[in-house]
């Protein structure tokens, strides 16, 4: 296994979600069983942890499951005082990591918890949340997700209203999974930068779930970043390591390293541990192409010495960390206008 030389910021993973169906099962500590080794293993620094709704619980079900989610969340970091580190403010992402800590910072992976209560969006905040999608793959009642692409919706009054509310709060809008209409709707009426949280280049693969040359640009025009995504069918049709190097390459070329960074959204260990309900994922779990070298944490140590490699030091270790960082400790939790 390789030896961490570069600290990693991941902007995607649904650790959360493995964590609890494995409490649920009787574990008692599998965040520090399993996945806390595995991101000391990768040279983790900073791990965004999305907060994602399944399909049995789309509808007024989803507030529920969010609060069981974030709570779970709140008790590894009470647990795991000593290596992790809830922030919700930029200024303490730095001290965090510099104390050694993994800093972890917590979103929602779809508005669906919010539905049409606007104001679940202050509750949210509240409770940690610094990072929004409107949506999934799926329809909500803010924005039409990339498996309802041939709708053709742009954003809703509600998520044009959620857009300014999540600008309001500090809260940093996340475009991935929102319709490609919808994105061009969102970047027309957006005032803070807004990131794609894991996404990686349409121009070398065609899956919905990926980016045109167009919006990574419009992305970096914000203020954002684009996080590039690891999962094996958005990368190629046989996926490898060289294949997620060279979308990384190509989001380098367009914007700069600067504005691209990591989500890898490893999928490997969550679907043994959750149930398979993925209905409207886009790809049927059987037909999965793992990734050898991209399936787990502890393998970003060795991708990160890659990146280095492909990169450069200075444009490697932005994209490992420095662009997440960077834009978090401006932009996170800015006060109210």
């Amino acid at each position: 296994m390789a030896v961490p030389t570069l600290p990693v910021a991941d902007c995607h993973n649904d650790l959360l979600l493995g964590v609890l169906h494995q409490r649920e099962r009787g574990l008692a500590d599998p965040f520090g069983d399993f996945w806390l080794p595995q991101l000391r293993a990768g040279g983790v620094a900073l791990q965004v942890l999305p907060v994602f709704t399944e399909e049995q619980h789309v509808g007024e079900g989803a507030l529920r499951r969010s609060l069981q989610v974030l709570e779970e969340a709140r008790r590894l970091a009470d647990v795991h005082a000593a290596d992790v580190a809830i922030c919700e403010r930029g200024d303490q992402i730095r001290p965090t990591i510099e104390s050694g800590r993994i800093a972890l910072v917590l979103a929602l992976e779809g508005c669906e918890p919010v539905g049409h209560s606007l104001e679940l969006l202050d509750t949210f905040h509240r409770l940690g949340v610094r990072i929004a999608s409107m949506t999934w793959n799926r329809r909500t009642m803010m924005a039409d997700g990339v498996g309802e692409q041939d709708a053709g919706g742009r954003l809703t009054t509600l998520g044009l209203e959620a857009v300014a509310e999540m600008e309001r709060l500090g809260m940093l809008v996340d475009v991935s999974h929102l319709s490609e209409t919808g994105f061009w709707h969102l970047a027309s009426v957006a005032t803070r930068p807004f990131v794609a949280s894991h996404s990686s280049c349409r121009a070398l693969q065609p899956h919905p779930r990926n980016l045109t040359d167009e919006q990574i640009r419009a992305v970096a025009d914000s203020g954002g970043f684009v996080a590039v995504n690891g999962f094996g069918p958005f990368l190629s049709d046989a996926p490898t390591v060289d294949s997620f190097l060279a979308h990384v390459q190509h989001a380098v070329s367009l914007v700069g390293s600067e504005r691209v960074a990591l989500g890898l959204d490893f999928m490997r260990d969550l679907v043994d541990a959750v149930d398979p309900v993925l209905s409207g994922a886009l790809v049927h779990p059987d037909t999965l192409p793992w990734v050898g070298g991209l399936e787990r944490p502890a393998d970003l140590a060795a991708l990160a010495a890659r990146l280095e490699e492909t990169l450069g030091p200075r444009a490697g270790r932005q994209v490992c960390a420095d662009t997440v960082i960077g834009t978090l400790e401006r932009h996170l939790d800015l006060p109210p206008r």
